[in-house]
């Protein structure tokens, strides 16, 4: 009887899985971060712009570089690889702002560089191993994806954005 109940536990773990799995299925935004490729829903990505120094806000975290006016709208700009506890790099030409429009607030994401727009299909897409890390909670990270020979890294960049020690969006 044990057995029958531990096997309907791990199929609807696996279901679970699946679920979330399909969940992702879609167009992903790639963009690099140092030597690493992520990709984040296209749907919340507004547009993106080459990257231009931000007005710096006294006593901010150093992630959040500062603000910039975009049409009237008052931007926040995070810096992701500060964020994500990466590398720093220099600011060069390739350098953008990706701007997002996250649960109705509108906020400005520094990347190295955007690579392309990908469609993942389900198949594609691997559920991203619980870890201990320091710079990313595991919420924000919803899959891996193989495309060829790249590796992309998925996130809920909605729930990078408004987690609460970011202190952007109101949840």
């Amino acid at each position: 009887m044990e057995m029958i109940k531990e096997g309907q536990h791990l199929a609807r773990q696996e279901a679970k899985q699946d679920m979330a799995t399909l969940a992702h299925a879609g167009e992903y935004l790639t963009f690099r971060l140092g030597g690493e490729e992520y990709g984040i829903d296209i749907l919340r990505v507004q547009e993106i712009r080459s990257y231009e120094p931000p007005t710096r806000i006294a006593n901010a975290p150093a992630y959040l570089k500062g603000v910039v006016n975009l049409r009237g709208v008052i931007v926040p700009i995070v810096d992701l690889r500060l964020r994500l506890g990466c590398e720093s790099a220099e600011y060069n030409t390739f350098t953008v702002v990706i701007v997002l429009n996250v649960k109705g607030r509108v906020v400005g994401a520094v990347v190295d560089s955007v690579s392309d727009v990908l469609e993942l299909q389900a198949e594609a897409i691997r559920p991203a191993p619980a870890m201990a890390t320091t710079g990313l909670d595991n919420a924000c990270l919803t899959g891996i994806a193989s495309v060829g020979e790249r590796m992309l890294i998925l996130m809920d960049i909605e729930a990078l954005m408004s987690s609460p020690d970011m202190g952007l969006i109101n949840a």
